[in-house]
């Protein structure tokens, strides 16, 4: 029989009750267990260094070690280094449709006085040696091609000019002369000078960069000014367009009155350190979790060595250093002049690996249950993040060939550990954003519950005690419940049907008599 619809303010709130009856109850009888905890310390993994190929290993080792800084920061980095060589010039190819760019979103956070102005410069030093090797190589094109075109306009002027001299059939021949040199002229184009890197940019000097390096540019920073740019600081308005199409590779076009330029696959690498507190900032961005650009990152939040460092650490050994700049500027070299991406496939075995990982991943997502549930978003991308990550360790194993081999399983097994590990730090980091806000809801009605003393409860009596600011309907309830039932501290009772007119009876719970005695 249908209820009677209440009266009153009340009236939608009491309708949001469901009148079913809840299935699989536990008897009311029966013996509890230890509730779990809803907020453990989290155990966050350590970086898998021994994931990276020997020779980012070791340097990234050694630099942590003489700069007496986790190891993150510098693998976190390392990986940055290799996707700001081949972003945008290489793809891995899954299966199907499926294909990952080499660009990567970083951000590892530390406290302030861990000296990560000094491993950016060791890690990111090769990278700007490449750009002024890459910038060497192409002035003579840039100064050919400057004067060609600057020759070609004057002499459509001076074309233009004899024409307009001219009488009869001789100025129609030309006129038509100078419109041929002029649109000549207009064809032709000086390439920009080579830019691995971005500093202090815009979103629209970023966009422009990358339209101008033949779609990639990398941002990498030892501070987190990008994200108050991101925030809108010069456009008073947050502007995460390039910054969304740049790390997934979708078509930007750009249609303005002083500018139009078109990127067909963006490739945006960013590479960031910041203190903890910018880690906040990114999460009150307006529409940075609902347009997905928190999704994006990678994050890594490793515990300060401050108070444990060495005062005469060992530094990096000279023969190590200059492996490693000789194989990030081979490998960025390498790579520089390709137009159309390199492809790299995964042999058999490497596919079964990603998708072995998918399967494991996929049920953490589920949104009641699933232990990344609250961050699908991120969680989501998970999957091809670890694909790029394959593509740059098979590129830094392969520093000249690489396009000729295919990436194998064990490559992809090593890119899976890395990705397990961003997925701990993530958990953390969204746990610092306030992204579990089911959790944080289920710990005030466990405090509600603790406060009253019951024993058993209904969801009516909890919202008549809870503040209708932070549970404005009934419906906000559900997921702390939920929550709460998973982890043993409510046991919902079966809800008895009246058979009678008007409102619905309210769901309730046995509460864990831990919460009314903790010796229980």
């Amino acid at each position: 029989m249908t209820p009677q619809p209440v009266d009153g303010a009340d009236a939608d709130l009491w309708a949001a009750f469901p009148a079913v009856d809840t299935p699989d109850t536990v008897p009311a009888d029966a013996p509890w267990d230890d509730p779990v905890p809803l907020k453990q310390q989290r155990q966050l993994p350590d970086f898998p260094v021994s994931a990276l190929p020997e020779w980012l290993r070791d340097f990234t080792t050694a630099v942590a070690e003489e700069t007496q800084t986790p190891v993150d920061l510098a693998g976190c980095i390392a990986l940055a280094t290799l996707a700001t060589a081949a972003g945008g010039r290489a793809v891995v190819h899954v299966r199907g449709r499926w294909r990952e760019p080499t660009n990567l979103y970083t951000v590892c956070a530390l406290p302030p006085g861990n000296r990560k102005s000094a491993v950016f410069a060791a890690m990111t030093d090769p990278l700007y040696e490449a750009e002024k090797q890459l910038q060497e190589k192409a002035l003579p094109a840039i100064i050919e091609a400057s004067l060609t075109a600057k020759l070609a306009h004057e002499a459509a002027e001076q074309a233009a000019a004899k024409a307009a001299k001219a009488t009869g059939a001789k100025r129609d021949e030309l006129i038509a002369e100078a419109v041929g040199m002029a649109q000549t002229a207009e064809t032709l184009t000086t390439p920009a000078k080579p830019q691995l890197l971005a500093d202090d940019a815009t979103a629209e000097t970023i966009t422009s960069l990358m339209a101008e390096q033949g779609g990639r540019i990398a941002v990498m920073s030892a501070e987190g000014e990008i994200f108050d740019i991101i925030a809108g600081r010069y456009s008073g308005a947050p502007n995460m367009g390039p910054f969304l199409a740049g790390h997934a590779g979708d078509r930007l076009r750009v249609n303005r009155q002083t500018r139009r330029e078109y990127i067909d696959h963006p490739a945006l690498t960013m590479g960031l350190s910041v203190q903890p507190t910018v880690l906040d900032g990114m999460a009150k961005i307006k529409g940075a979790k609902g347009r997905g650009l928190l999704g994006r990152f990678l994050y890594s939040l490793p515990e300060s060595l401050l108070g444990q460092r060495k005062t005469l650490p060992e530094p990096v050994p000279e023969e190590v250093a200059a492996t490693y700049e000789r194989n990030v500027i081979a490998l960025t070299l390498a790579l520089a002049d390709w137009t159309d991406p390199a492809l790299l496939q995964l042999t058999p075995d490497a596919d079964k690996v990603i998708q072995g990982f998918q399967e494991r991943m996929e049920p953490k997502l589920a949104a009641r249950g699933g232990s990344l549930g609250h961050i699908a978003d991120w969680a989501a991308k998970l999957t091809g993040a670890t694909v790029r990550i394959a593509g740059l360790l098979h590129l830094a194993e392969h520093l000249d060939r690489g396009h000729a081999k295919p990436i194998t399983a064990d490559t992809m097994r090593a890119a899976v550990t890395l990705g397990e590990y961003f997925a701990g730090h993530a958990l953390a980091v969204f746990d610092r954003m306030g992204a579990n806000q089911a959790a944080e809801r289920a710990r005030t009605v466990l405090d509600v519950l603790k406060a009253n003393q019951w024993t058993e409860v209904s969801k009516r009596d909890l919202m008549v005690k809870l503040s209708r600011a932070e549970f404005p309907t009934a419906a906000d309830l559900d997921a702390p419940l939920n929550l709460l039932e998973d982890h043993g501290y409510l046991r919902p009772l079966p809800v008895v049907r009246t058979g009678t007119r008007g409102r619905p009876p309210s769901p309730r719970y046995l509460v864990h008599p831990y919460l009314t005695d903790p010796e229980a």
